[in-house]
Protein backbone atom coordinates (compact mmCIF):
# COMPACT_ATOMS: atom_id res chain seq x y z
CA UNK A 1 0.00 0.00 0.00
CA UNK A 2 1.75 2.77 -1.17
CA UNK A 3 1.57 6.31 0.12
CA UNK A 4 2.92 9.32 -1.63
CA UNK A 5 3.02 12.83 -0.76
CA UNK A 6 3.44 15.41 -2.62
CA UNK A 7 4.68 19.48 -1.53
CA UNK A 8 5.31 22.36 -3.44
CA UNK A 9 5.36 25.81 -3.62
CA UNK A 10 3.56 26.42 -6.47
CA UNK A 11 0.04 27.90 -5.99
CA UNK A 12 -2.80 24.99 -6.65
CA UNK A 13 -4.00 27.55 -9.65
CA UNK A 14 -0.71 26.70 -11.49
CA UNK A 15 -1.14 22.75 -10.95
CA UNK A 16 -2.60 20.55 -13.66
CA UNK A 17 -5.70 19.58 -13.66
CA UNK A 18 -6.11 15.89 -11.71
CA UNK A 19 -2.51 15.87 -10.81
CA UNK A 20 -3.10 13.27 -8.17
CA UNK A 21 -4.83 10.92 -10.29
CA UNK A 22 -1.84 11.34 -12.81
CA UNK A 23 0.69 10.65 -9.61
CA UNK A 24 -1.56 7.69 -8.76
CA UNK A 25 -1.51 5.92 -11.83
CA UNK A 26 2.39 7.25 -12.53
CA UNK A 27 3.20 5.61 -9.23
CA UNK A 28 1.04 2.16 -9.82
CA UNK A 29 3.05 2.09 -12.88
CA UNK A 30 6.54 2.78 -11.91
CA UNK A 31 5.97 0.57 -8.66
CA UNK A 32 4.50 -2.22 -10.31
CA UNK A 33 1.66 -2.05 -7.35
CA UNK A 34 -2.37 -1.72 -8.19
CA UNK A 35 -3.88 1.74 -8.28
CA UNK A 36 -6.25 0.77 -6.00
CA UNK A 37 -3.80 0.41 -3.06
CA UNK A 38 -1.94 3.96 -4.18
CA UNK A 39 -2.80 6.63 -1.56
CA UNK A 40 -1.77 10.81 -2.97
CA UNK A 41 -1.73 13.45 -1.12
CA UNK A 42 -0.61 16.71 -3.03
CA UNK A 43 -0.39 20.04 -1.51
CA UNK A 44 0.31 23.56 -3.11
CA UNK A 45 1.23 27.01 -1.92
CA UNK A 46 4.19 25.73 1.07
CA UNK A 47 6.91 27.87 1.43
CA UNK A 48 9.79 25.63 0.86
CA UNK A 49 13.29 25.81 0.07
CA UNK A 50 15.29 23.26 -1.96
CA UNK A 51 18.88 23.53 -2.40
CA UNK A 52 18.91 27.29 -0.42
CA UNK A 53 16.38 28.67 -2.77
CA UNK A 54 12.78 29.52 -2.56
CA UNK A 55 12.25 29.37 -6.44
CA UNK A 56 9.51 27.32 -7.02
CA UNK A 57 10.50 23.59 -6.18
CA UNK A 58 8.56 20.63 -5.31
CA UNK A 59 9.40 17.73 -3.38
CA UNK A 60 7.48 13.73 -3.35
CA UNK A 61 7.61 11.19 -0.27
CA UNK A 62 7.31 7.52 -1.57
CA UNK A 63 6.67 5.57 1.65
CA UNK A 64 5.68 1.57 0.76
CA UNK A 65 6.27 -2.11 1.80
CA UNK A 66 9.54 -4.04 -0.01
CA UNK A 67 9.73 -1.39 -3.57
CA UNK A 68 11.70 1.64 -2.02
CA UNK A 69 14.41 1.02 0.18
CA UNK A 70 17.57 0.09 -1.71
CA UNK A 71 19.58 1.75 -3.42
CA UNK A 72 19.03 0.05 -6.28
CA UNK A 73 15.31 0.47 -5.72
CA UNK A 74 15.40 4.21 -5.27
CA UNK A 75 18.02 5.24 -8.41
CA UNK A 76 15.41 2.99 -10.71
CA UNK A 77 11.91 4.69 -9.25
CA UNK A 78 14.04 8.26 -8.72
CA UNK A 79 14.60 8.78 -12.13
CA UNK A 80 10.87 7.58 -13.11
CA UNK A 81 9.26 10.11 -10.48
CA UNK A 82 11.34 13.09 -11.36
CA UNK A 83 10.78 12.63 -14.82
CA UNK A 84 7.09 12.94 -13.94
CA UNK A 85 7.39 15.84 -11.85
CA UNK A 86 9.38 18.20 -14.15
CA UNK A 87 6.73 17.26 -17.00
CA UNK A 88 3.89 17.91 -14.88
CA UNK A 89 4.90 20.63 -12.76
CA UNK A 90 7.38 22.34 -15.68
CA UNK A 91 10.07 22.44 -12.91
CA UNK A 92 13.64 22.20 -13.39
CA UNK A 93 15.58 18.82 -12.57
CA UNK A 94 17.28 20.51 -9.83
CA UNK A 95 14.12 22.14 -7.99
CA UNK A 96 12.79 18.65 -6.96
CA UNK A 97 13.85 15.72 -4.43
CA UNK A 98 12.36 12.49 -3.62
CA UNK A 99 12.68 10.78 -0.47
CA UNK A 100 11.92 6.70 -0.84
CA UNK A 101 11.27 5.05 2.65
CA UNK A 102 10.20 1.07 3.06
CA UNK A 103 7.47 1.69 5.49
CA UNK A 104 7.06 -1.92 6.56
CA UNK A 105 3.67 -4.12 7.12
CA UNK A 106 4.21 -2.99 11.34
CA UNK A 107 3.70 0.47 10.85
CA UNK A 108 0.34 0.05 7.97
CA UNK A 109 -3.53 -0.74 8.96
CA UNK A 110 -5.75 -0.06 7.36
CA UNK A 111 -10.36 -1.07 7.67
CA UNK A 112 -10.00 -5.52 8.07
CA UNK A 113 -6.51 -5.69 8.12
Amino acid sequence: MPFLELETSLPAAQLPQGLAGKLCSAAAAILSKPEERINVTVKSDLPMVVGGSAAPCAQLLVSSIAVVGTAEQNRGHSAKFFEFLTKELGLGADRSCLLGCNSGEQKLGGHGW
